[in-house]
């Protein structure tokens, strides 16, 4: 029993670091949006989706390296699985969401369109170059509309920042937004290794430890950035760091596979992960927008989409 003691402190210490990275990490990130003028919903999209997603390429580059594709594929479909259903049903209960009829109309429109896109090109059960060619050329086109929206954007407010930022502290701000970053990922990483070897040691598959632990492990920086926006009252932050997530993990990690090591896709992806991802991003649409009232994600709905999660790690274990 001395040997599972080590996993466990490494699993409690990560998610203690994890914590203090993403309060770290959400609030350097709404005094650079503040410095420079830039909507919280961009920062969302770019800094946290991209920032947050950094688990999910690293462990899809090394895992596709290996020649392991499918645990590639399976850790993109089932990370944003894990951020829908999850994060932003998780993040719902603890207090309702407003969401911003701009995202529904533009960004969630852009990652139902690649959603869309990655399962006619998993549908012949083969991830090859020309694939993830034409992942990164919807990676290419979203990052060009983000930025030109970027510019055009007036919405510059943030409820936990008072007074201007200064602009003197800039230097220091990027450097504490690199390091919760960093720390963000490193903390990730500590959870995984300590949750994998608490689960070895009771018995647990690897297939099960892959598919739950792994995936669970990438989108907890996606889950401690939303709540502590969510805490902050940073509502853009949570539907962008979403949403964001989700496009990167769909064009971005589901590109490298196909990259760096073409090969056969698992029929358990399109015949029952891949139905789930698309399920829960009409889902996502479903329980934001609301006809002639405040576009409002509720407590209600937050179980919903948590529920459809349960019933999700049920059908796998």
């Amino acid at each position: 029993m001395p040997d599972i003691l080590l996993p466990i402190i490494a699993l409690l210490s990560g998610f203690a670091l994890l914590i203090w990275s993403a309060d770290e990490f959400t609030e350097n990130g709404a005094k650079i949006a503040n410095i420079f003028k830039v909507s919280p919903l961009i920062i969302g999209l770019l800094i946290f989706g991209f920032g947050t997603s950094a688990p999910e390429m690293l462990v899809s580059g090394l895992a596709a390296m290996d020649g392991n594709t499918g645990l590639s594929i399976g850790n993109a479909v089932g990370s944003n699985i894990f951020n829908i259903a999850l994060v932003l049903g998780i993040s719902a209960i603890i207090t309702p969401i407003e969401v911003q009829e701009n995202i529904l109309k533009k960004e969630w429109v852009f990652l139902m369109l690649a959603t869309l896109v990655a399962g006619l090109l998993l549908w012949d059960l083969r991830l090859d170059i020309l694939d993830g060619f034409i992942l990164l050329a919807l990676l290419t086109l979203f990052l060009a509309y983000t930025f030109k929206e970027s510019k055009n954007s007036q919405n510059h407010e943030f409820d936990e920042l008072e007074k201007s930022v200064d602009k003197s502290q800039t230097s220091k701000t990027w450097v504490m937004l690199i390091i919760g970053l960093i720390v963000l990922i490193s903390s990730a990483k500590l959870v995984v290794w300590g949750g994998v070897e608490v689960a070895q040691a009771f018995g647990v598959s690897d297939l099960i430890i892959g598919l739950t632990v792994v995936a669970l492990g990438t989108s907890l920086p996606e889950l401690a950035v939303s709540i502590a926006s969510v805490l902050k009252k940073q509502y853009e932050m949570v539907v962008g760091n979403v949403i964001g997530s989700n496009l990167f993990n769909t064009i971005a990690v589901l590109a490298i596979p196909g990259l760096i090591h073409p090969s056969d896709v698992a029929p358990e992806v399109i015949t029952r992960d891949y139905p789930v991802m698309l399920l829960l991003t009409v889902l996502l649409f479903v329980v934001s927008y609301k006809f002639g009232k405040k576009h409002i994600i509720n407590r209600f709905e937050g179980f919903v989409l948590v529920s459809v999660f349960s019933l999700y790690m049920w059908q796998l274990f």
